[in-house]
């Protein structure tokens, strides 16, 4: 069977998209190629684990040598590239391990594809994960479209905007056939409790302050992970060799809005009273370099690909919201 590598397969956007592809195309042998760090959790592909189309390689992608000797034994047609660092905390408190992972990693994933593939670029596909933060920060109006000029502010964005840099360096001076897709925030099952609706619906269980960064005015582009993943798919059915795809939901929430939601949501679901844990809101000292608005304009893809967000926002909300609560 022909291979398809997804870096990062373990983690929350890259486990949702080996489950979906394993489960569709089962004439395609998916592998999940996974260092496993903190963020990565077999867990979360464990109902396909056994499928014969599925298998696992715990690698280190930093790591070319070994990253080399697994592309020539599969020779893949296309190489789906999720694994990365990507929590802006941890980024402003060790920069370096960003460099390593999302700069050095992808670059050696580019080199990897250039080295097996040869001139043979027929039905291949690199297709490259990024954000929308790479971009900066908005005012009140405006969209980020594919146009939009590089403004990255913190380590995080500033890792990512430079493996942005490589993949496109690579199609227009080798040929090699990458795309590049930025997305706005997922939300949705399987992702780590470090982010923000995971440590906003864990602390609201178990009666713990729910910390907003200032004053909860940042407004973030919110898109359910499976709406992501089938975009991901129509990029690489569908997409145009050297180009990129701005993918977002559509659904701009203030932080402090989003948060009582929740609030909201899970009384309900709790049986507690009205505003019960609305109180729990508590704010904290900003983070530096704190980018005030992402809306992404996905107009692109929609009328290129013919790709829309699926999933109601209040509908995924509560479907996430359900999914964790399983698990408490």
């Amino acid at each position: 069977m022909d291979n398809i590598i997804i870096t990062g397969g373990a983690g929350f956007i890259g486990s949702h998209l080996v489950r979906r592809l394993v489960k569709k195309y089962p004439d395609y042998n998916i592998i999940n190629l996974d260092k496993l760090t903190y963020a990565g959790n077999l867990d979360n592909v464990k109902d396909v684990e056994h499928k014969p189309n599925y298998s696992f390689i715990k690698a280190d992608i930093v790591d070319f040598d070994i990253i080399y000797e697994i592309f020539k034994k599969y020779n893949p047609i296309a190489i789906f590239h999720l694994a990365a660092e990507s929590h802006v905390d941890r980024s402003i408190v060790n920069p370096m391990e960003f460099v390593y992972t999302n700069v050095i990693g992808t670059v050696n994933l580019l080199n990897a594809a250039k080295a097996v593939w040869g001139e043979d670029f027929q039905n291949r596909r690199f297709i490259h994960v990024s954000t929308d933060e790479v971009y900066g920060s908005l005012g009140e109006m405006g969209y980020f479209t594919e146009e939009t000029p590089y403004s990255p502010r913190s380590p995080y964005s500033a890792s990512k905007a430079s493996s942005d840099h490589f993949v496109m360096a690579y199609y227009h001076t080798y040929g090699l056939p990458t795309m590049i897709t930025n997305c706005s925030n997922n939300y949705g099952p399987n992702q780590y409790p470090e982010k923000l609706l995971p440590v906003i619906i864990n602390n609201i269980y178990h009666e713990k302050p729910l910390p907003v960064y200032g004053q909860g005015i940042n407004v973030r582009d919110w898109l359910y992970v499976e709406d992501h993943c089938e975009a991901l798919e129509l990029v690489w059915q569908k997409g145009m060799i050297g180009e990129s795809y701005n993918i977002g939901g559509n659904n701009e929430w203030r932080n402090i809005d989003l948060v009582r939601l929740i609030c909201d949501i899970m009384d309900k679901k709790l049986n507690r009273p009205v505003g019960y844990s609305e109180k729990l809101i508590t704010f904290v000292k900003d983070r530096p370099g704190h980018d005030l608005r992402y809306a992404i304009d996905s107009k692109k893809i929609s009328n290129e690909l013919g790709w829309k967000p699926r999933t109601d926002f209040k509908e995924g909300l509560s479907k996430t919201i359900d999914w964790y609560l399983e698990r408490m």
